[in-house]
């Protein structure tokens, strides 16, 4: 079996006046770049990447660097392709746009092995520690036309969280680093109090914050009892990271904006997580999200992978979800204590909704993962090309 051929297909569609904010940017547009690799057999695998910016960047390093690279290699060589990639590109690849196009064309890689032997990813990387995963809501972004006026969306917040409570979830994820510290707490405390202390509750801030700030909001997100504050500083703030996590009762979380193994081993020697968050179609696909989890686990870090894409992008996060050990292990297993969470992100996104064949299930809190072969789902291709801007 050999690659005949690899197409991206980069996706879009308008959000309107459902458009959204988080602390870094709008949102005025749900997106995505598909990966299609084909074999010479009529096997075709599926892949995601691009998932932060535009998806116009990678898509041409997939066609001019990459897409030569390997056509006519036998794609079951997943990890010598990996390696070839990787070491192709390491003068001027080793962050975000080359690393993105090697994990889309890495997932597409193991949906086409999992074609080729009728088995799901996770059964190919060394099968599942469980077949359903408990997924939390993210939502409770900015909306509105004044985002600013958070006084005036406050109850439309709540009613949101309790919206998501209520539609089965028992942990939600929410944002905040766009408004003043004092606001932000006002926000915070009115979602606690709609959803009650039960619920799991998990505050983003997209590194918004210094490290002063960072510690005060942190200090008021220990009385709110959150799980988890995630990117409270910026990406390169190791030294911030390690102390917030010294300083705070709660967990620290991060990782989303890194990429391989090589980037999260500085996180993971200089003790700044609790809870690391590799993107699978950012940071180097299956192949490589397996060693970060290896390496996690050699720190006693738990895993629990970011997830923000169209609906291959969720498939690929629940199959690697499936295959990561508790930590530590239990005789049965507690999430999120020990075991990984699915990141269901619960805005508008029709790339999420509609784009496949099948529908993603969740009952009683939990996203079932999905069982065929290869990633376990096919694109509605009719609804592709209702929302294809290049191929």
């Amino acid at each position: 079996m050999k690659i005949k051929n690899i197409t991206t297909f980069l996706l879009k569609v308008p959000l309107g006046d459902q458009r959204f904010y988080s602390s870094q940017c709008a949102f005025p547009e749900r997106n995505s770049l598909l990966v299609r690799i084909e074999t010479d057999t009529g096997i075709c695998g599926w892949g995601e990447s691009g998932q932060y910016g535009p998806g116009e960047p990678v898509a041409t390093f997939i066609e001019t660097v990459l897409k030569p690279r390997l056509i006519g290699k036998n794609p079951l060589d997943i990890n010598v392709l990996w390696e070839d990639m990787f070491t192709g590109i390491r003068d001027f690849g080793r962050k975000t746009t080359g690393i993105e196009a090697m994990s889309g064309i890495d997932i597409a890689l193991w949906d086409i092995a999992g074609k080729f032997y009728d088995k799901p990813v996770y059964e190919l990387l060394g099968g599942a520690f469980r077949k359903k995963v408990l997924g939390y809501a993210t939502g409770c972004y900015y909306r509105g036309e004044d985002v600013l006026d958070y006084k005036k969306s406050l109850q439309n917040l709540k009613d949101e969280a309790s919206g998501y409570i209520d539609a089965g979830f028992t942990a939600l994820k929410i944002k905040v680093g766009l408004l003043h510290v004092k606001e932000e707490m006002e926000r915070i405390a009115a979602i606690r109090e709609a959803v009650g202390n039960d619920i799991i509750l998990m505050v983003d801030a997209n590194h918004a914050y210094n490290f002063h700030t960072a510690k005060r909001i942190g200090k008021f997100l220990e009385e709110m009892n959150v799980h988890f504050f995630e990117e409270p500083v910026v990406p390169e703030n190791i030294h911030g990271y390690k102390t917030l996590r010294e300083t705070l009762n709660l967990a620290i979380a991060a990782g989303e904006n890194e990429f391989t193994r090589f980037g999260y081993l500085e996180l993971l020697k200089n003790e700044c997580l609790d809870i690391i968050q590799p993107n699978i179609g950012c940071a180097g696909g299956f192949t490589e999200a397996k060693r970060i989890e290896a390496l996690a686990s050699a720190y006693h870090v738990q895993v629990i992978p970011h997830c923000w894409g169209s609906g291959i992008a969720l498939a690929a996060a629940l199959q690697y979800c499936a295959t990561i050990a508790p930590s530590p292990h239990t005789a049965f297993e507690c999430a999120p204590e020990n075991s990984p969470m699915i990141e269901y992100d619960k805005n508008v996104n029709p790339l999420r909704d509609s784009l496949l064949t099948e529908t993603f299930n969740v009952n009683d809190g939990f996203v079932q993962i999905p069982d065929g072969p290869g990633l376990g789902v096919e694109i509605n291709m009719s609804v592709l090309k209702k929302h294809l801007t290049k191929t």
